[in-house]
């Protein structure tokens, strides 16, 4: 089987989870996870008869007894909190039941950590709710960003995080050693082709997804998102909380992973991340999911990862233009400023409706601009 070793129960887990969803393509899942289909339906029986533990050697679920005392009780409340120790009453009351221990009460469980002192104002404060807005599906939205970098003993990490916006699903977290256009697109490559490709990105301004001197012109990264057929949005210049979700994700690993951890290497802070990442997905009873856990709402996307490009098209009542070497292409003597991430490449000037000389600007499917023919500049 060509799993990586360090990375074999993440896969194992994560693949039966998607399989065992409603309508899932079992033949796709194993092409994209590179496993044979008796390989596939050997882990999903033994699953099926014997849950997480079928999956690897030992047993990680905790022996339970009919008849526990409150002290075990406690016990495992606190061993859960200590493992975790961001997580809150209702996500340890979820995961010991979740593991076939004890049903305790979220209160009681808060009374606890109260009890034993595990509770700061600052975890609290972690714990308020914030307003979010659903899409209806998996993969009609993601959001992708980077959180803010941290050091190791061999240079900065920049931690890439990609977030389904209706199931929470966490489809990357990657350790990147810089925030380029090449870093991104690798570790996206790789994302499209295991989960297929969404229907809308949403990123803010800032490089390598957009332009902060321009809002909404598109960079690099934004032009090749375009072509794959993705539609790609930005958020509102300094209103972060228009990527919502992703910002609110990024405070999850901070407190569960980063806080008072120091990391040697990217690799080392990749592994961190890995293991947080299924926990994450598969383990941690999500509060805005109604206390399941995010792996339970995903399902992959049925738009494989295209390998080649597809071609450019326009309509027939388009006019093709290409943009030259400074981002800018002429269409009846007017300039058109776009970006310079489109030279060489043919964008459409497409008229607008009954407005006499008012036309649209398109790259593909993604409008750029609209320009008025009268001595007006152009429109974002």
């Amino acid at each position: 089987m060509p799993w990586d070793e360090k990375d074999i129960m993440t896969l194992r887990e994560e693949f039966v989870a998607l399989a065992l969803q409603d309508g899932a393509n079992r033949r796709e899942l194993c092409r994209r996870f590179k496993i044979s289909p008796q390989t596939a339906y050997k882990w999903l029986s033994r699953f099926k008869s014997d849950g997480l533990e079928g999956l690897e050697d030992r047993s990680r679920r905790p022996k339970t007894s009919p008849n526990q005392s409150a002290m075990s009780v406690e016990k495992q409340v606190v061993e859960l909190r200590v493992q975790h120790p961001a997580w809150g009453g209702r996500k340890i009351s979820r995961r010991l039941q979740d593991l076939g221990g004890p049903q305790v009460a979220p209160s009681t469980v808060t009374s606890i950590l109260h009890r034993y002192q595990l509770i700061s104002p600052e975890a609290s404060d972690a714990g308020k709710a914030w307003r979010r807005f659903v899409h209806d599906a998996p993969n009609d939205l993601w959001q992708m960003d980077f959180k803010g970098y941290f050091p190791t003993s061999q240079g900065q990490c920049h931690p890439l995080t990609v977030f389904d916006d209706h199931s929470r699903f966490n489809l990357a977290i990657q350790a990147c050693g810089n925030e380029r256009y090449a870093t991104v697109k690798e570790r996206l490559m790789d994302v499209f082709r295991l989960y297929g490709m969404p229907v809308q990105v949403n990123t803010d301004n800032g490089g390598p997804w957009g332009s902060p001197r321009v809002p909404g012109e598109l960079s690099q990264l934004g032009v090749w998102l375009v072509r794959l057929g993705i539609r790609l949005t930005f958020s509102r210049p300094w209103h972060p909380q228009t990527n919502g979700k992703d910002e609110r994700f990024h405070r999850s690993p901070k407190a569960e992973v980063l806080r008072e951890r120091a990391f040697r290497s990217l690799s080392e802070a990749q592994l961190a991340f890995d293991d947080w990442r299924n926990i994450y997905n598969h383990q941690r009873p999500h509060q805005a999911l109604q206390m399941t856990t995010p792996a339970t709402h995903y399902r992959m996307s049925p738009r494989p990862y295209p390998e080649t490009l597809p071609e450019l098209e326009y309509g027939p009542e388009d006019t093709v233009v290409k943009v030259h070497f400074h981002g800018n292409a002429r269409f009846r003597g007017e300039l058109i400023p776009v970006s310079k991430a489109l030279r060489g490449l043919p964008i459409a000037v497409r008229p607008k409706g009954a407005a006499d000389g008012c036309f649209d600007v398109y790259f593909s499917h993604h409008k750029l601009c609209e320009i008025h023919l009268r001595g007006r500049k152009p429109k974002p």
